[in-house]
């Protein structure tokens, strides 16, 4: 990374689907994304985790204004992208580029790869026409292809190549700021690692931002410096990759970790299984989300929404009432906690600050 300096924030980000009108009554409103603060340094590889549906596809299309949020703001190099009109935001675009799943649904089939990858270049007026055509080229070798296959069309290439193609056209307009949403999860493993290394490879070559979507924590453990967990529209730990890894604090990433397959049974972990199935974001959990499935809830769980709190000088957080008890278990910490004394007085005090406005709560 070249410094901490973000060069990509959200404050307070809100995305909802839905809710409008029909003949009787209003479709219903899907909670996408609450109330969801990070920071994106310049230079880091920043993953965003989660089971399926929990809002971080929604997320990362929000941070390159793929996707318009209903509330909160996103900032970009000090600029909000919310407030740019559709010509300030085009003028950006070529700096926030994104590369998709599925890179056979996002090629156009009746276009050339050429043109393809052309059609930034051509769109952002970054070369000529004559230099256009030489400056496509130098971008299939820059990602691994062969300048002679430039007129053929996308179905007569393989899937690992078709994504190449994909990240040929994100490199286009000389972006600074590369989202990948789940950009291996459709191909082979061997061509997995083909791309992942390729990402890495431009990312220090071209002085790139990442942020990757994914649910492979394989590939996040491999190629990201920090990691933010998601939970039905939350983010419910942000840490460095290593410190998630070795000690996660919440219990969903505990049980996100516990998920990974291992080559013996005997290895599995004794952690309290998760109950249940995920809550609808149409209807989701009142204060914590998790609560409903969380091996260690107490009645605090369900009337207060935990927010992202400092949990060691390197930055990381956590929004869990009891990650402090919960770490200080030690090899019990993945085994529900005992309710003592303290969580009844802790409630109460939650519950006076927001009647009152109590002193604040000083955790254990």
């Amino acid at each position: 990374m070249k410094d901490a300096r973000p060069i990509i924030e959200t404050v307070g980000l809100v995305k909802q689907f839905g809710g409008r009108r029909q003949l009787l009554s209003r479709s219903p409103v899907v909670h996408a994304v609450n109330d969801v603060s990070l920071r994106v340094r310049d230079g880091e590889t920043f993953a965003i985790v989660g089971e399926s549906g929990c809002g971080k596809s929604t997320l990362g299309r929000l941070l390159i204004r793929l996707l318009d949020p209903t509330g909160g703001d996103v900032i970009y190099k000090g600029r909000n992208l919310a407030s740019l009109s559709v010509t300030e935001m085009r003028r950006l675009r070529r700096e926030l580029q994104i590369v998709f799943q599925d890179p056979f649904a996002s090629l156009n089939p009746r276009m050339s790869v050429a043109d393809i990858v052309g059609e930034p270049i051509w769109l952002h007026e970054t070369a000529g026409k004559k230099e256009r055509r030489e400056k496509v080229l130098d971008i299939f070798r820059t990602v691994g292809l062969r300048p002679d296959m430039a007129d053929r069309f996308p179905h007569e290439f393989s899937g690992g190549q078709r994504q190449r193609i994909g990240i040929a056209r994100a490199l286009a307009g000389e972006p600074k700021l590369i989202l990948g949403d789940e950009p291996v999860s459709a191909l082979d493993v061997s061509i997995q690692a083909q791309i992942v290394n390729l990402l890495e490879e431009l990312k220090e070559r071209l002085d790139l931002t990442l942020i990757i979507v994914a649910h492979d924590l394989a590939v996040i453990r491999h190629m990201s410096d920090r990691v933010a967990v998601m939970y039905l529209g939350e983010v419910v730990e942000l840490a460095e990759t290593d410190d998630l890894f070795e000690t996660p604090l919440h219990p969903y990433s505990q049980a996100l970790l516990d998920a990974i397959p291992v080559p013996s049974p005997r290895a599995r972990s004794a952690q309290a299984p998760v109950r249940g199935d995920v809550p609808s974001p149409t209807n989701p959990p009142k204060a914590c989300r998790f609560h409903t499935r969380c091996p260690h809830a107490q009645p605090i769980c369900s009337e207060v929404r935990p927010v992202l709190e400092r949990a060691d000088e390197g930055g990381r957080q956590v929004a869990c009432h009891f990650w402090r008890e919960i770490q200080a278990a030690g090899s019990s910490a993945r085994a529900p906690i005992a309710a003592s004394a303290n969580f009844e007085t802790r409630l109460a005090l939650y519950r006076a600050r927001q009647t009152g406005g109590a002193a604040p709560l000083k955790q254990p």
